[in-house]
C-alpha cells in the first residue's frame, strides 16, 4: 500500500473508521471489490487503509457531490447494509474538507 497521490487543495476527505466483528464470512472480498469500484467513480482521487484493531481508511474526492454518488453507489449500498449486519461492531464516518497537505519522500 502506498500513500494517496492527491492534488493541490482543496479536497475532501472521507474517514472510515471501524471495529469488526469476528464474522469473515464475505468481508474481504467486499472489501476488495468496494476498493475497486470507487476507483472508477468520478471524482476519485485515492485511499489509505490500515487495521490492527481498529480500522481506519481514508478516501479523498474531489467535491461533496463525487461522495454523494459513492454513498448511493449501488453494490456500495449493500455492503453498507452487510456491514452493519455481519461485519462491524461499530463504526464511524467523518467527511472533512482538506485545505491543506504537505509531506516528505525520502526518494
Amino acid at each position: 500500500m502506498m500513500i494517496a497521490q492527491t492534488p493541490p487543495p482543496p479536497y475532501y476527505a472521507v474517514i472510515f473508521t471501524s471495529l469488526r466483528t469476528p464474522v469473515e464470512d464475505g468481508y474481504k472480498d467486499t472489501a476488495t471489490l468496494m476498493m475497486t469500484l470507487a476507483q472508477t467513480q468520478p471524482g476519485y482521487l485515492g485511499v489509505e487503509s490500515a487495521r490492527e484493531g481498529v480500522g481506519i481508511t481514508v478516501s479523498y474526492w474531489e467535491s461533496l457531490e463525487a461522495i454523494r454518488h459513492w454513498k448511493q453507489q449501488a453494490d456500495h449500498l449493500i455492503a453498507q447494509q452487510m456491514g452493519r449486519e455481519k461485519w462491524y461492531a461499530q463504526y464511524k464516518t467523518r467527511i472533512c474538507l482538506v485545505e491543506r497537505d504537505y509531506g516528505f519522500d525520502k526518494e
